[in-house]
């Protein structure tokens, strides 16, 4: 994972292959962060495709974790290619370890704020990581839901209807260790994967959460995604963000990056992807400071 996290020493440019990182490498720390946040980035992505929203939460004094899901990243996809029976379990328990992993390590342990409830922890994910943190927070997948999604609404939804098999494991969502964590205090879904929560699971979630989505979102459509969730998830705030793809919740890498959905550095006309995230991080940044206070 990377670490980003408050410092004193002074920050550069550096580019880290496509992403250009704005921090000081290796720099001081602050004695103590507000909180830890975990960040989960979408399917084949990277521990750095989020950097000017790590970035933010950094300067606002949170010590942010952003993991390179295992099986599941620019280098590797064999979790979903080889085992897709595991792949919407694995991913949030692979959250559950990074926090695990920090709560036990030696620099930064004591350095995490707490409170009577204990550690503030939050998580904030996109695409497959918006999902991933809204499992941690208590939503139960059904697979069985989203192959009949497919089936009957796949032309509509047709580019997530395309991406893995065509038909997924409906593997019962009580295999394995539970996916909700409840040191997970507020949660920020960016573009979920959203369709396969099975309503009574959101309706159940007590976390704050906030959801944002591309209105000319093609590859999750909203209204089977980000507003399904928001729909059964009472109390959750919903942000449509006009004229956005996508990819606008991502650092716009410095060459094309092909995915399903065309190049992950293309935006609609009009659309300002910097000045969006510039405008988004302090807002995320302000959520958690509000719900983790």
């Amino acid at each position: 994972m990377a670490l980003y996290y408050p410092s004193p020493s002074k920050t550069r440019d550096t580019p880290m292959g496509p992403f250009m990182i704005h921090a000081a490498l290796k720099g001081g720390s602050e004695p103590t962060v507000k909180g830890l946040i975990v960040l989960s980035h979408g399917l084949g992505g990277s521990e750095l495709a989020h950097s000017r929203l790590a970035e933010a939460l950094a300067a606002r004094g949170y010590l942010v974790a952003a993991l390179r899901h295992p099986g599941d990243n620019w280098m590797d996809g064999s979790l979903l290619k080889k085992t897709p029976e595991r792949y919407f379990f694995e991913r949030p328990r692979q959250v559950t370890r990074v926090i695990d992993a920090l709560l036990a390590d030696p620099l930064w342990k004591d350095r995490i704020a707490r409170d009577a409830k204990g550690p503030r922890i939050g998580a904030l994910g996109h695409s497959a990581g918006g999902y991933t943190v809204l499992a941690v927070a208590g939503g139960v997948p059904d697979l069985a839901q989203a192959n009949r999604h497919c089936r009957e609404d796949g032309k509509d939804d047709p580019l997530f209807c395309r991406t893995g098999s065509s038909e997924r494991p409906a593997v019962p969502p009580q295999t394995g260790p539970a996916l909700k964590d409840a040191r997970v205090r507020a949660v920020v879904a960016m573009a979920p994967v959203g369709v396969l929560f099975t309503a009574e699971s959101l309706a159940k979630v007590q976390v704050p959460v906030a959801i944002y989505a591309g209105v000319q979102d093609r590859w999750l459509v909203p209204r089977f995604h980000a507003m399904w969730v928001a729909k059964n998830l009472s109390g959750s705030e919903l942000h449509m963000v006009p004229n956005a793809w996508h990819f606008a919740f991502t650092d716009t890498p410095s060459f094309p990056i092909q995915t399903p959905d065309g190049d992950m550095a293309a935006d609609p006309a009009g659309f300002d992807r910097a000045a969006f995230l510039k405008t988004l991080g302090p807002e995320i940044a302000d959520f958690f400071d509000k719900t983790l206070k």
